[in-house]
């Protein structure tokens, strides 16, 4: 039997094949039973701490959302100006203080390890919402639920992971999932946002097969799942260098009928321009689903970290 109670989630690396498919199944029972009975008593007298220090749409309020379906509160702050940080307070001692109040904390911060960093500080569980460019373990875990939801397993599947894979931390944490599987991954990026060759690398000594490329069409016509990625503004120094980037890859409807019309198509959201609005109506469009599918996905982490749900 997986134990997860007491577990921070901090990292795509973390986990198991049985890890992993424990936490599918329950998010899939969180699904049946959020759709029989909307919201349940799991979490009752449970108090979620939501501590956002950048700008969040869907990880904030689905890990805000997954605690009320889970019939606990949250508490928190969206912004890091709306925080003790404004006036100094080392992220330490934020955590210290905010670990006294609350049973779960989910977290979001602009520097690479401060979930690490978090989780040193607190009893309370850490799920890492995105720590800047490096991890964003929750979003790889709602991902693999969705493309297990889509296709009807993850075996089998080839993944093309386009757009910015060097700041990516969704892609950083995604592939740490899917190497588990038996998936062919491509990267589809310009040459300077490229997966960090040290992961590649290790990807492929780990037995992953992995294959590099510049040329979406190409892609698209050996894959059966798209993992779209916005070019990430905040993460460039140089305003130049992201108008030469931004408009690097554009998914159109056209070009997925034309080359693959059973096509998956995933992306973290927020788009930009880099999903035209037209594949919204297409039946793989599943990114929207896959927002939806977070919720649940957090659920089931949240109910497995504090041991409520097994």
């Amino acid at each position: 039997m997986v134990d997860f109670k007491g577990m921070d989630i901090l990292h795509g690396a973390q986990f198991t094949r049985e890890e992993l498919e424990h936490i599918m199944k329950v998010a899939a029972d969180m699904r049946q039973r959020v759709e029989k009975e909307r919201s349940l008593d799991v979490m009752k007298g449970y108090v979620l701490g939501a501590l956002f220090f950048e700008p969040s749409t869907r990880t904030r309020l689905s890990f805000e959302a997954a605690m009320h379906r889970l019939g606990g509160s949250v508490v928190g702050f969206a912004s890091a100006g709306t925080s003790s940080s404004a006036k100094g307070e080392s992220l330490a001692d934020t955590i210290r203080n905010v670990d006294r109040y609350v049973d779960v904390i989910a977290m979001r911060h602009p520097q690479i390890g401060s979930a690490q960093e978090a989780a040193e500080a607190a009893e309370a569980p850490v799920l890492n919402g995105g720590d800047g460019a490096g991890q964003h373990p929750t979003q790889a875990l709602l991902d693999l639920f969705t493309v297990q939801s889509e296709r009807g397993q993850v075996d089998g599947n080839t993944i093309a992971l386009c757009g910015d894979l060097k700041y990516g931390r969704t892609v950083h944490a995604g592939v740490e999932v899917y190497k588990h599987y038996d998936c062919k991954l491509i990267f589809v990026a310009p040459d300077a946002l490229r997966m960090p060759p040290e992961i590649t690398a290790r990807l492929r000594e780990q037995g992953v097969t992995v294959e590099e490329m510049t040329d979406l069409e190409a892609a698209l016509a050996e894959s059966n799942v798209l993992y779209m990625t916005r070019i990430q503004k905040e993460r460039f120094e140089d305003p130049a260098e992201y108008e030469r980037l931004k408009g690097s890859y554009v998914l159109t409807r056209a070009m997925v009928e034309r080359i693959n019309p059973d096509l998956t198509v995933m992306h973290p959201l927020p788009r930009v321009d880099e999903i035209a609005t037209d594949v919204d109506a297409l039946p793989g469009a599943a990114y929207f689903r896959q927002a939806e599918n977070g919720v649940y996905t957090r659920m089931a982490l949240i109910g497995l970290v504090t041991g409520e749900l097994s």
